[in-house]
């Protein structure tokens, strides 16, 4: 009996599960690590903010899923990997043997030079987190705040800025009253780097109807209570500092002897497994493809599971790997909190809420590959989106 452990429970291990229960493996155990027993979609994650999702519509049922494929879960975190020994050791100091070891543990928020940022203010990641300090902001009125202030210029700091200043002003739970002033603060590189000047004038055109301040060019020096100092000298006030900004390595991968880009994520090859240690493999946001580089989103992720699913098997079976090549451009679509959303495709840029309606029928049909209802559990994988 040969051990497959799924470290994390990112988009691209759901998709590994669901064709693992679809074609089970002989002679395979399968174990997956995970602190939770639910996995955020994060295609959803801004509608879920927004209150236009239910936490069941926009969370995959990691322990159902790992049920259909014959695997065990394992409520808990990965602390260090020592992968001479083929195990990995979990956060409270139990150990666990593999014979083939796949990584899908995300990134979190690269803040640790910010100084004050680790005691000050709440980490979009992890997802459980974050959810738990918006949901007390929202019902508790001795945590709701006057002011708040978003740290992050890509897609994802724009989406929560949007979201929240939705859920806020639309909130009718124990603490109605006036909402938040919004601030963003979009880092050296402006609002939204990498995506065409047609989608950046709409989203700063939406800030602006909002009456969102948006703070382009300047980078957060130091994190306080009751807000931020920039480089440059100035202050944004905030009562709440959320951090957005893009994604970093876990500090605990750089003792794990496995080979790191310069940033400290996973190096591997085309075919997903590290270019230092046969039998382990990388995908999603901690893995960084030699040759190859795409942006840490989810689309990527997703589009990762198939060919990660068929190396895993064929390193189980000891086969040769199978190379893959991820496209070029992907589409973003970019929630702007009330059911409307904007395109961005290369040079091209579109708005409107029938963008948000074809988001949310791409988002859950995705999220309907995953219902483990029998008329839904098919050989047709997720979507391309």
């Amino acid at each position: 009996m040969r051990r497959l452990v799924l470290a994390g429970g990112g988009h691209a291990h759901v998709e590994v599960l669901r064709r693992f229960g679809l074609q089970p493996e002989p002679g395979a155990e399968i174990l997956v690590v995970s602190p939770g027993s639910h996995t955020p979609y994060s295609g959803m994650l801004p509608g879920l903010v927004a209150g236009h999702y239910s936490f069941r519509e926009s969370h995959i049922d990691l322990r159902a899923l790992a049920g259909f494929a014959g695997a065990r879960l394992e409520p808990a975190r990965v602390a260090a990997i020592h992968p001479g020994a083929r195990e990995l050791v979990l956060e409270d100091g139990r150990r666990l043997s593999y014979d083939v070891l796949s990584l899908d543990i995300g990134s979190v928020p690269p803040v640790g030079a910010i100084d004050g940022a680790s005691e000050v203010g709440t980490a979009v990641k992890p997802v459980e987190g974050f959810l738990a300090a918006l949901h007390q902001r929202i019902h508790d009125p001795a945590f709701r705040p006057a002011t708040v202030a978003v740290v992050g210029g890509g897609a994802g700091g724009v989406e929560i800025v949007l979201s929240l200043h939705f859920r806020f002003a639309s909130a009718r739970g124990d603490s109605p009253g006036r909402p938040p002033r919004f601030t963003l603060v979009a880092g050296p590189s402006g609002l939204l780097p990498g995506h065409p000047a047609a989608v950046r004038r709409l989203l700063a055109d939406v800030l602006a109807a909002r009456d969102i301040g948006c703070r382009q060019g300047v980078s957060v020096s130091r994190a306080m209570p009751g807000g931020l100092q920039l480089t440059g000298g100035d202050e944004v006030g905030a009562d709440w500092i959320v951090w957005a900004t893009g994604a970093a390595p876990a500090p605990w991968l750089r003792g794990t002897g496995l080979a790191l880009d310069d940033r400290g994520f996973i190096r591997v090859g085309r075919a997903l497994e590290c270019v230092s240690h046969p039998g382990v493999f990388a995908a999603g946001d901690v893995a960084s493809v030699d040759g190859d580089p795409r942006p840490r989103a989810g689309v990527f992720a997703v589009r990762q599971g198939p060919p990660l699913a068929e190396n895993l098997r064929r390193a189980l079976r000891g086969l040769p790997l199978v190379p893959f090549r991820l496209q070029r451009r992907a589409l973003s679509l970019i929630s702007t909190g009330d059911r409307h959303a904007i395109a961005s495709w290369g040079p091209f840029a579109a708005s409107g809420r029938w963008v948000w309606r074809w988001k949310d029928r791409i988002d859950r049909r995705f999220m309907g590959t995953y219902a483990l209802a029998p008329d839904n559990v098919t050989p047709g994988g997720p979507p391309v989106a």
